[in-house]
């Protein structure tokens, strides 16, 4: 059993994470497909820094200093899953689904609905911002005593 689980959490390299979405948006095909590789796109333009990741045995994961978002794919919808989208202002509103949750919000996108780029971005922007606040200053080294007493 612990192989399994091992199994199910386990992170594939970045290169090949990368080829899996390749080929997951390839063996879609059709909107689903389409629709998996705009939101890839989306999510590059947003943050070219952002990482790709394959991960609990095939689901596409986009992070920078921690989970951005997921990109699930279901018969009727694409979803796109924000880790910690319940702390991220949405003033476009595009967080349709998962509204109930304390941690996650997600977007779900169906055949023909049309994307707002510029929101969704600002949205991607705010959930690396979120992943990074406090992470980017190292803690200051406590001082030494000297010994030395000032008079």
């Amino acid at each position: 059993m612990r192989e399994f689980e091992l199994y199910m959490t386990r992170t594939v390299p970045v290169e090949s994470a990368s080829a899996f979405i390749d080929q997951k948006i390839k063996e879609l095909g059709g909107w689903r497909g389409k629709t998996l590789a705009k939101v890839r796109g989306i999510l590059h333009e947003a943050d070219p820094e952002i990482i790709e990741e394959w991960k609990w045995m095939g689901t596409p994961v986009w992070s920078h200093g921690g989970i951005v978002c997921t990109g699930e794919t279901y018969k009727k919808v694409v979803k796109m899953t924000f880790a910690k989208g319940a702390a991220l202002k949405d003033p476009s509103g595009l967080f349709n689904s998962s509204l109930e949750g304390k941690v996650r919000r997600a977007i779900d996108i169906h055949e023909g609905d049309k994307v707002d780029e510029a929101a969704l971005k600002v949205l991607i922007r705010a959930a690396v911002a979120l992943n990074l606040k406090g992470k980017s200053k190292p803690k200051p080294k406590p001082r030494r005593a000297t010994g030395k007493r000032a008079d």
